[in-house]
């Protein structure tokens, strides 16, 4: 292990005989951002999920801050900020009413959670929609309100699955620039917007069939290929590990 935030080790996930997850190891540093990229049904979803204790690997380990996601889940969902695909969230619950739920179930009380909600919302840019049913939001919304509860108590570690999903061009760069404004953090962020990586990512994995196929900045795996295209790089390596 190398005391990094975040520590991926051998992490290993079959299903029904299909291995989703084939020993993936990696660390992320903090002030890191990588960018994890993979095709679908290449793994990303389910090790994000295995990191944040959701899915309970077959083999290897994951740490956040030390602590071990399968024998210390709870400290390590303390420091972590998850926003997985889909954000599921109570859609006859308000914003502000959501968020609070959230911050209670975090352990904050009295004035606490009215600055951690305030601020949330400030920083997801959801002032206009506060009072609003999240059942009654465009997908963009609901996706900055999973966001708004992911950073609500300021974790240090942030995992984000695709959390610029189904966002305006707009809304994009805002949390493009949200993210770049978090240098304390480990940040991995899953994602198949290369553009993306490229705007934001100081790092990148490539994942495919389950196995990472590729881990460098995303200037130096954009060199691998005469195009100088990271777009060209991940269909030329995902092409090969599928053949």
């Amino acid at each position: 292990m190398t005391g990094a935030p975040i520590e991926i080790e051998g992490l290993t996930k079959r299903f029904a005989g299909f291995t989703a997850v084939d020993n993936v190891s990696f660390s992320v540093a903090k002030g890191e951002v990588l960018g994890f990229l993979g095709p679908n049904g290449a793994g990303k979803s389910t090790t994000m999920k295995m990191l944040a204790g959701f899915v309970t690997p077959d083999a290897g380990t994951a740490r956040i801050l030390g602590h071990d996601v399968r024998t210390d889940s709870l400290a390590a969902r303390r420091v972590l900020g998850f926003l997985p695909e889909g954000a599921p969230t109570y859609p006859e619950m308000s914003v502000t009413a959501l968020l609070r739920f959230v911050a209670r179930i975090r352990g904050y009380r009295g004035a606490d959670v009215a600055f951690r909600v305030a601020r949330a919302v400030e920083l997801t840019q959801l002032q206009g929609v506060r009072l609003q049913p999240i059942e009654t939001l465009s997908k963009g919304f609901k996706r900055r309100v999973g966001l708004a509860q992911a950073l609500l108590h300021d974790p240090p570690v942030l995992v984000l699955d695709e959390p610029t999903d189904g966002l305006d061009p707009n809304q994009k760069h805002e949390v493009r620039r949200l993210i770049a404004q978090m240098p304390d953090k480990a940040i991995i962020i899953s994602t198949h917007i290369l553009e993306e990586v490229e705007a934001v990512c100081t790092r990148a994995i490539i994942i495919a069939n389950g196995r990472v196929v590729a881990d460098a900045t995303p200037r130096d795996l954009a060199g691998r290929h005469p195009s100088g295209k990271l777009d060209d790089v991940f269909r030329d390596l995902t092409l090969k590990a599928a053949a």
